[in-house]
């Protein structure tokens, strides 16, 4: 595949992969004219890419990372900093998914205000719908 065709199929500008590449991330056989050219995996190691960066990892630790992914080794060292990682995105879940759980309670408010119901706050202080 060429590099277009890999950056609109993963979501990524053409620029995301070439950086990848420069961290060692990702790598690309070159046509005799220079071409970049990836196999059809590239694609799912560059998404897998963009959720350990989403997660907060850096280059570094996503390039120590990537071989324990696509090899299963893994030493010590590695297993705890990825049990580490894997407790921190976890703790970002669960923020996330009360932030949305607030979001969706306010939604649910203000679709019965504007159904006409009204709303009034609750014991607790939070607006519910009448």
């Amino acid at each position: 595949m060429r590099i277009g065709q890999v950056a609109q199929l993963a979501g990524v500008s053409v620029r995301a992969l070439r950086y990848y590449e420069e961290q060692g991330l990702l790598v690309a056989e070159r046509s005799p004219s220079g071409q970049r050219h990836y196999p059809p995996s590239a694609v799912d190691r560059v998404r897998f890419i963009q959720n350990l960066y989403a997660a907060g990892l850096g280059s570094r630790a996503v390039l120590q990372i990537l071989p324990c992914v696509e090899h299963g080794v893994l030493t010590d060292e590695m297993h705890e900093r990825l049990l580490a990682e894997r407790a921190r995105v976890q703790a970002q879940l669960e923020e996330l998914t009360a932030t949305r759980d607030k979001l969706d309670e306010v939604i649910r408010v203000g679709e019965a205000y504007r159904a006409g119901r009204g709303c009034h706050a609750d014991p607790a202080g939070r607006a519910t719908a009448s």
